[in-house]
């Protein structure tokens, strides 16, 4: 009972060879590393609602950075029919409607090939926590333990770099500013995606962590260690 505490917890290696290997991975990962030299996943994740205890995940997307560059086809999307039936109002966000995942596979179904999919790639996602809130409820039900892969939070990237401008005198104390996915879309300038869909999504925010990144390298963030400390300011970047 207590390896099963512990191991939910993250503390020690899970007994599932792909979640085992990842913790390993991640125990020992190299933070000084300039940031093309890793590889991203951003993903992002459709629900029922934001209750944990009663609400579900009906799709996943999912898109690969390489040398902050987006892999065109390299990537997962899949809806997901959840134990109990679609609220309206969820629909009414989302768009899925439960015509379309009366015959989806179920989150158990999935989650294998999404996790294999992440592979030892960085996680990153907008409001990030939640969506791994969500994933990891769902890999302690299925296989005892979390993902171990380390996450960051485009809005908290975002804040940090609005707390750099701000340094420097560019927009100082604005009062109209909104960490949003849609609102930093406009403000920034970014190719536009359909919103509450996980795949244009995950999109969305890959565009916009390539343009973060790439603004906070010539602010002297250039390795993932750089990036990490960056963000001590605001809560955090990493989850």
């Amino acid at each position: 009972m207590l390896r099963n505490l512990l191991t939910r917890l993250g503390l020690i290696p899970p007994s599932h060879p792909l979640f085992a290997d990842n913790w390993h991975h991640f125990k020992r990962l190299d933070q000084s590393l300039p940031l093309s030299a890793y590889e991203f996943v951003v993903f992002d994740t459709e629900l029922t609602g934001l209750n944990r205890q009663r609400d579900e995940i009906v799709s996943i997307g999912a898109v690969r950075i390489r040398d902050l560059r987006i892999m065109v086809g390299d990537t997962f999307y899949v809806r997901v029919k959840p134990p109990k039936a679609l609220p309206k109002d969820s629909t009414l966000i989302h768009r899925i409607t439960p015509q379309q995942i009366e015959e989806a596979p179920s989150l158990a179904a999935i989650l294998p090939s999404f996790i294999s999919y992440c592979g030892r790639s960085l996680l990153v996602g907008h409001y990030v926590g939640l969506d791994v809130a969500f994933l990891n409820q769902a890999c302690r039900r299925y296989y005892g333990a979390p993902v171990s892969n380390p996450c960051l939070d485009t809005m908290r990237l975002a804040q940090t770099y609005t707390e750099m401008q701000w340094r420097d005198y560019h927009d100082r104390f604005r009062l109209d500013l909104s960490f949003n996915l849609a609102a930093l879309t406009s403000q920034y300038g970014l190719p536009r995606f359909t919103h509450h869909d996980a795949y244009e999504d995950a999109l969305q925010t890959a565009y916009l962590f390539i343009f973060l990144v790439k603004k906070m390298h010539s602010q002297g963030i250039v390795t993932l260690k750089d990036l990490y400390n960056s963000g001590q300011a605001w809560r955090k970047i990493f989850y």
